[in-house]
């Protein structure tokens, strides 16, 4: 056989061997079990530290962890701000939420998983220890008293060298320091936080000292998966293991997220391979189909910093009739719901009745879709009803798909243009409103007021960009 033959029949047998490991990588019956298998591991974690909280780093770690034992309070550690040359100590994601939490339980588990070529994700081998590190820091900026306080950079020897882990403590204290000076209530701690790792390659678990005895306060960092060669191992009992199964579910899980499959999971996992399919798109389709609670599923996060006269919440959480007030709070509230899959308010709700006044609904996509959108229509129409609604003494919440993006731009840019810097309203009763002068710190201020009541808000790079956009130029500059 000439060359250019068999050149050609071992990129062929090169490209189908490429797409079988693919397909099989993407199976859903083989990411489901891998997890499956993960979770046990997961589960021997919890045994062994029963006493302290334990949460999932969302997305991912999610599917790893059942929320029967997991604490009900979300954890935000970006792979991104560990990757290399990117180490970042983000504001926007400042996960202070999680420090009370633990401090009254002296301790906490964090999981999170990887993919293949890894042994512990980004997330948990620099981000975490970055975490550790500036708050430990901007403590004792704070408490200068602190004596013998640790401030180190630790890091897994496995995961991270050296030379990067010096890299990345030349810039610890920056980060403290801006940590330091913003906005963010920053607690007392009685020891310093220390990050450890376990992976299912861990022979022992470490042991934990009586609470007494702690010299700081464990973060122990889970990595749920296993690490093969290439990702995928073959297993005896009819699958193939995914390493990081539950990594981007979008791409394998056909509708499925972690909710459903811990809701189904006994259901899904006793299905054969061929009926499983089927089998999620019958529960994926049952779950979307529940009928809409008469109450609030999760009720909408008022904005501390403001008095609450804001709140942001999610659209799968409203209930079916939107009440004209809180339990709690005898202040009339008015409502922003922005949704690809509402009817906007000129059209009527989805009967064809009219909205009352007292809701506003925009129809918008989510991501990038409709952003030129949100900068022309949603965030023009949001903000002037919202001044309305204020001048005559409601609070407003505004709500979107997720409750964590298109709300948070509304929001801000409310903030920005309503309330001064010591958060007091600046709408008269008349509808009129003394002005002030945005700026790119003043906005980044409303954001963290943000942050700090609602934790999970995480606006998108180019929602931040648009409400930069909208707050900044002059209308006759906005992009068109």
């Amino acid at each position: 056989m000439p060359a250019p033959e068999i050149d050609f029949d071992i990129r062929q047998a090169s490209a189908q061997a490429l797409a079988y490991v693919r397909k099989e990588s993407l199976d859903i019956y083989n990411r489901l079990h891998s997890i499956h298998e993960d979770v046990q591991f997961v589960q021997q974690v919890r045994d062994a530290y029963p006493k302290l909280p334990i949460l999932p780093n969302l997305r991912c770690g999610a599917w790893y962890v059942d929320p029967e034992i997991a604490t009900n309070v979300p954890a935000y550690f970006k792979s991104t701000d560990g990757h290399f040359g990117n180490w970042s100590f983000n504001l926007r994601r400042p996960n202070l939420h999680l420090l009370p939490i633990i401090v009254a339980n002296r301790g906490i588990i964090l999981v999170d998983s990887t993919r293949a070529g890894k042994r512990i994700p980004d997330a948990l081998s620099k981000t975490v220890p970055i975490w550790c590190a500036v708050i430990n820091r901007a403590v004792a900026l704070a408490h200068p008293d602190k004596e013998d306080w640790d401030v180190e950079l630790y890091c897994p020897p496995i995961a991270v060298s050296e030379q990067e882990r010096v890299q990345i403590e030349a810039r610890l204290d920056e980060w403290a320091a801006a940590l330091a000076k913003s906005s963010y209530t920053l607690p007392s701690l009685p020891l310093p936080l220390r990050p450890l790792w376990l992976t299912p390659s861990t022979s022992v678990f470490p042991q934990l000292p009586d609470d007494d005895e702690l010299a700081c306060l464990p973060v122990i960092c889970v990595s749920a998966s296993k690490q093969v060669k290439d990702g995928m191992e073959r297993r005896s009992n009819g699958f193939s293991y995914v390493q990081g199964s539950g990594d981007d579910h979008e791409l394998w899980g056909m509708g499925l997220n972690p909710q459903f499959f811990w809701q189904n999971k006994e259901r899904l996992l006793r299905c054969d391979r061929d009926e499983l399919p089927s089998v999620v798109a019958q529960v994926v389709a049952a779950s979307r189909s529940q009928e809409a609670s008469e109450t609030w599923k999760s009720p909408p996060t008022p904005i501390s910093a403001v008095g609450g006269r804001l709140l942001i919440g999610a659209v799968p959480d409203m209930p079916v009739d939107l009440p004209r007030m809180l339990p709690g709070d005898e202040r009339n509230i008015s409502y922003i719901v922005i949704s690809a899959n509402v009817a906007s308010t000129c059209e009527g709700d989805a009967s064809g009745t009219p909205c009352p006044d007292y809701i506003l609904r925009l129809r918008m996509a989510e991501g990038k879709k409709d952003q030129i959108l949100f900068l022309q229509s949603v965030v023009p129409q949001a903000t002037r009803y919202i001044k309305g609604r204020l001048s005559k003494g409601d609070c407003v919440c505004v709500c979107c798909d997720s409750g964590k993006d298109a709300s948070v731009g509304v929001v801000l840019a409310a903030l920005q243009l309503f309330f001064d810097d010591h958060g007091e309203l600046l709408v008269k009763d008349d509808g009129t409103s003394l002005t002030g002068n945005p700026s790119k710190d003043s906005i980044k201020t409303r954001l963290q007021w943000i942050i700090s009541s609602r934790p999970e808000a995480n606006p998108s790079r180019v929602t931040l960009k648009r409400v930069n956009e909208f707050l900044l130029s002059s209308p006759a500059f906005r992009r068109k």
